[in-house]
């Protein structure tokens, strides 16, 4: 019996999917940021069921990010493989577009290298005809001054030669404003370029075709939100099931709020050498966003992304930093995870570059952390937090000699935070739950907690820049002591 799976069918934050298939297997890539590690790689038999597998990079290899940076960093990459390697092509809008490889994807990929170096390029997407690799771009108004265009620029086979120049071959402005993430196919006689237009929340999907690289392209309006609920649909991956054949899907995010970006699987079907993802309805088209359909492929697994961590030695590959990973910040030991109270001299948690991050992975859910705090000097704080723009968290803090739970609030961007509530801590450990649910027009409802006290904050989580709201774990100091805390375990429950 077939089965069917329900959309979105990752409900986590792994924004500007790209998916290809290799053999029987299927990987996607996604941006991330500032984060680091940066980049995931995520692998699956049958579109819906998804395992976290790798990073592409450690760390981000250029100056500045060793602080937080919201919202810079990997910006929408591609994935392709050709010739028995992968290759991502990584846009950084503040410094170019990069490539690495690999012939293992779970395996280590090579250091970035530059193919176009620069301001406000971003989404590359490569495409190989005749000994050469051409690679479609678009452009970041934030930095470039303009938008609504897209452009090629050519490297050898191996994207090994940087790009001198690029040209445009498509002009939105006034057919398809803010067309961005452009997707590259050859099918027939046909190059096709996939791509959202009219900006995240309320966008629509367009795909691009003509028999030439440069063009001319038409263009038609392949897929929108009519009367679904999936506002966007926005930047996606067109997936060959089979060689060519008839049998394809499209993968997209849809932007819901502090839940950021999630995963969305469309059926696709071709018709007078066009595509249509989702429901065309029998000939009609644009085609509009499923709620459910079939798998696409006929194979159960047990793939399930990493939530919450027990701490057994090792880190989850769950967690990421917001900025260059702080040597000494924490260790995962057998007894759980030692986060040192690390000298930090703001007030506000928004710019901790150790603070150590994971997206949240379900639609209504629990997180439950305990933590044994063993400070040396006054100021010392360890603690939880739900980070957004604007954030909650839960500590424990040391003044005067004497140790004492907060509750405190602040926002990015902000030079202090404010204390919401405090009280003496009690005998023991520190356990700090958090409860998450849904409500309407796709609200994160958030009720905090501290074990052992009165204290309790119920509030709204908001998205970060470009991210969804992420729970993190922290250690600080304002001094240069020896302080820090124990984490026993961060569980994430679905509810």
């Amino acid at each position: 019996m077939l089965k069917t799976y329900k959309n979105p069918v990752i409900y986590a934050d792994y924004s500007d999917p790209d998916v290809i298939r290799v053999g029987d297997d299927y990987y996607m890539i996604s941006s991330s940021f500032n984060y680091v590690p940066g980049v995931p790689v995520l692998h699956s038999k049958n579109l819906v069921e998804w395992e976290l597998i790798n990073y592409v990079f450690t760390e981000i290899p250029f100056e500045g990010y060793d602080a937080v940076r919201h919202g810079c960093g990997a910006w929408a990459p591609s994935l392709r493989y050709r010739n028995g390697r992968f290759y991502a092509l990584i846009p950084f809008p503040d410094e170019g577009i990069y490539v690495a490889e690999t012939e293992d994807i779970y395996g280590k990929w090579s250091p970035l290298r530059p193919l176009l170096e620069g301001k406000g390029f971003e989404d590359p997407c490569p495409l190989w005809e005749d000994g050469k690799c051409y690679v479609v771009f678009a452009f970041a108004k934030s930095r470039a001054g303009f938008n609504s265009v897209l452009a090629v620029f050519e490297t050898d086979e191996r994207l090994t030669e940087p790009a001198r120049q690029y040209r445009f071959i498509f002009d939105g402005s006034d057919i398809a404003p803010k067309i961005e993430g452009p997707k590259w196919h050859k099918r027939g006689d046909y190059f096709y370029i996939l791509a959202p237009a009219g900006g995240v929340g309320t966008g629509w999907q367009v795909a691009l075709r003509s028999r030439e690289v440069y063009g001319d392209y038409e263009m038609k309006i392949i897929m929108v939100q009519g009367d679904s609920e999936v506002n966007g649909p926005h930047q996606g991956a067109l997936i060959d099931l089979d060689d060519g054949g008839e049998n394809w899907a499209f993968m997209h995010f849809q932007q819901i709020g502090a839940y950021g970006r999630v995963i969305h699987l469309q059926p696709a079907i071709w018709r007078d050498d066009w595509v249509y993802p989702g429901d065309s309805r029998g000939g009609e088209e644009p085609g509009t966003p499923v709620k459910s359909g079939i798998y696409p492929v006929d194979i159960a697994t047990d793939y399930r992304l990493p939530a919450g961590d027990e701490f057994k030695g090792a880190l989850s590959p769950a967690w990421q930093t917001p900025a260059r990973l702080t040597e000494g910040a924490f260790r995962a030991e057998q007894g759980g995870l030692r986060f040192n109270c690390l000298h930090y001299a703001r007030r506000a948690l928004s710019d901790l570059p150790w603070l150590l991050t994971q997206r949240t992975p379900y639609k209504n859910f629990n997180v439950v952390t305990e933590f044994s705090p063993s400070f040396a000097c006054d100021g010392d704080e360890a603690g939880f937090a739900l980070f957004g723009r604007q954030y909650v968290y839960a500590c424990a803090v040391r003044r005067e000699g004497q140790t004492f739970i907060e509750l405190r609030r602040g926002a990015i961007g902000g030079c202090d935070d404010e204390v919401l509530a405090s009280v003496p801590a009690p005998e023991g450990s520190v356990k700090v739950c958090l409860t998450v649910r849904y409500r309407q027009h796709n609200a994160m409802l958030c009720r905090i907690t501290v074990g052992g006290t009165p204290l309790r904050h119920t509030f709204f989580a908001t998205p970060g820049v470009w991210v969804g709201a992420r729970a993190a774990v922290y250690a600080r100091s304002p001094a240069h002591g020896g302080g820090s805390a124990l984490f026993g375990y961060m569980r994430i429950e679905r509810a």
